[in-house]
């Protein structure tokens, strides 16, 4: 369970991404890689085990809709929403659809609202399995899980979960200097612009407040159904040498591109506008030092592979019935 106060403490609310135009919700998703099938069957076998149903998903922060595109064959209807108006754009755009089959509805809403907002509304009792995907570090939690009591049937589930790239495979050489980059990058450039949102998911959701820790408890979850799972914590790689969650060979254009969507490089950028896709910027002095040590071991340039593994951590919370 989450090792959280249980004083209300200020939001951490995102206003990067919310400010994001089609474009960059665009490039976003052509950065961000979707979710190993593994999570996604996890949460489904864990959902449905536990008696969920699979009439309706309602995917939170969804960004350009890669979560909901992807689980949304296993749904009969699907709600994905987004306080971003140009991530709205950007999966509209990217479209798909159910197991009915029938378009996913993408529409523009928080994650305190839940849909509240919309005409037709997400109605009371509505919703089997609510997902939020790297995104619940910038909910009012708070009001988030009272939405979510209000809006998920007797029975419904809650998949929130975060995930990580950052971690090179021992297997790569010079992994460990390569990995020191990364966190020299993270150290000396990024932390400075890093809100409270961005250290609730370095953490791994540790702190994340669950409803019964808030100063006011929403009694409708059952928490002795909470499920906290971790996958590689800390970089560790399994018996077999691999990453549960999935290793990708990236090439060094695919690494630019997944930098670039990090909200604090998106602020570093704001406050360096001159430097923006120089040689002083931050993303591209990250990947130079990067390709140096692809070419020093054997590399040629313009077919530099780096093969990265993936950390994650899930929580599912169930509804009583």
């Amino acid at each position: 369970m989450a090792d959280v106060a249980t004083v209300p403490t200020p939001a951490p609310v995102e206003k990067t991404f919310r400010a994001y135009t089609k474009e960059q919700g665009a490039t976003y998703a052509k950065g961000r890689l979707g979710y190993d099938q593994r999570i996604y069957n996890y949460i489904y076998d864990h959902h449905v085990s536990t008696g969920g149903q699979t009439d309706s998903l309602l995917d939170i922060g969804c960004g350009p809709g890669t979560v909901a595109r992807e689980l949304s064959p296993r749904f009969t209807r699907t709600i994905a929403l987004d306080p971003s108006v140009g991530m709205i754009d950007a999966a509209r755009a990217l479209g798909g659809a159910t197991s009915a089959p029938e378009p996913i509805r993408f529409e523009v809403s928080t994650a305190e609202e839940l849909g509240s907002n919309l005409s037709p509304p997400v109605a009371d009792a509505s919703v089997d399995l609510i997902t939020a995907a790297t995104a619940a570090h910038w909910f009012d939690m708070p009001g988030f899980w009272a939405a979510a009591a209000r809006v998920l049937k007797p029975g419904g589930s809650v998949a929130i979960w975060t995930s990580s790239s950052k971690y090179i495979h021992p297997s790569m050489p010079n992994a460990a200097s390569m990995q020191q980059i990364l966190q020299d990058f993270r150290d000396e450039y990024i932390q400075p612009h890093m809100t409270p949102g961005n250290l609730i998911a370095e953490k791994m959701y540790e702190t994340l407040p669950m409803p019964w820790d808030l100063e006011t408890p929403v009694a409708e979850f059952e928490e002795s159904a909470f499920l906290r799972k971790d996958w590689n914590k800390d970089g560790t790689v399994g018996p077999d040498g691999e990453f549960f969650l999935g290793q990708k060979k990236l090439s060094l254009g695919h690494v630019e591109r997944l930098l670039e969507t990090v909200s604090p490089v998106t602020r570093w950028r704001e406050a360096h506008p001159d430097d923006v896709g120089t040689d002083r910027d931050v993303v591209k002095m990250a990947v130079g030092k990067l390709a140096s040590l692809l070419h020093e071991a054997g590399m040629e340039p313009g077919k530099e592979i780096i093969t990265t593994g993936v950390t994650g951590a899930l929580i599912m919370v169930k509804k009583k019935e």
